[in-house]
């Protein structure tokens, strides 16, 4: 049974130390262990960016960073989209990709989102919207493809 989660948006400065700690955390544990991709993830873009973190109990669940036009792509962007993987079944990506769409309209005025997906990805991504507008390239050793919704 699915159950629902807390949600939390909060600038850099806003997020406690347990959780950025937990934030740094879940991305190291997906992003660079289990896709086995060394690269660095603390790229300093943190501090520009909006964080949408969910909770069950105080457990760090999905997580995703959101940016305005022009801090990260041309175009506004959300990226380090992630769950928990033994919570990936239950369809929280799809409420994460929900509200950080909802997030860059309401908090930051934005209405064309850019982002830099796996391309293994492409079909969730597709689901919210996204169109996928590049070819195959590689990001930190991984296949990727830029996809942009308007």
């Amino acid at each position: 049974m699915k159950e629902e989660l807390t949600w939390k948006v909060s600038k850099f400065d806003e997020l406690s130390t347990n959780e950025l700690y937990g934030i740094l955390h879940l991305r190291c544990k997906i992003f660079i262990m289990e896709q086995d991709a060394p690269y660095l993830d603390m790229d300093y873009k943190d501090q520009k960016a909006l964080h949408l973190h969910g909770y069950m109990d105080d457990q760090l669940i999905a997580y995703c960073r959101m940016f305005r036009s022009g801090d990260y792509f041309d175009e506004a962007s959300i990226g380090r989209v992630t769950v928990a993987k033994e919570y990936r079944r239950y369809g929280y990506g799809h409420d994460l990709m929900e509200r950080a769409i909802d997030a860059e309209k309401e908090i930051l005025g934005e209405t064309t989102i850019t982002i830099s997906a796996q391309l293994y990805l492409q079909k969730f991504y597709e689901s919210h919207g996204f169109i996928r507008i590049s070819d195959v390239y590689l990001e930190d050793g991984l296949p990727h493809i830029r996809m942009v919704k308007k």
